[in-house]
């Protein structure tokens, strides 16, 4: 992640609207997260997203990802570092 906004984070070249983003944020379990911080999409993230735990910042990978609709999607060790819960989610998100 990088050091900027949530926002930026998952829309860099700011092709999407906030409908969008929020119903991808929803679809990663993240939108009550986010909807809990002061800044919502535009709350900060620090430097390698080190504000964020672990398995949120793989959550918002995964929302970069299904932001942009791919049709082929590599994935490499992606619930590598995130507990079982959190790799649930993923699945189900992915599938």
């Amino acid at each position: 992640m990088f050091e900027r906004t949530l926002r930026s984070n998952l829309d860099p070249l700011e092709k999407y609207t906030d409908e969008q983003i929020w119903e991808v944020l929803d679809r990663c379990q993240l939108g009550d997260e986010v909807r809990k911080k002061e800044g919502k999409l535009d709350s900060i993230v620090a430097e390698n997203g080190e504000n964020w735990s672990m398995a949120q910042r793989q959550l918002v990978c995964l929302g970069r990802v299904l932001l942009k609709k791919r049709k082929v999607l590599v994935l490499d060790e992606t619930t590598a570092s995130v507990d079982t819960a959190t790799d649930y989610l993923i699945q189900q998100t992915l599938r």
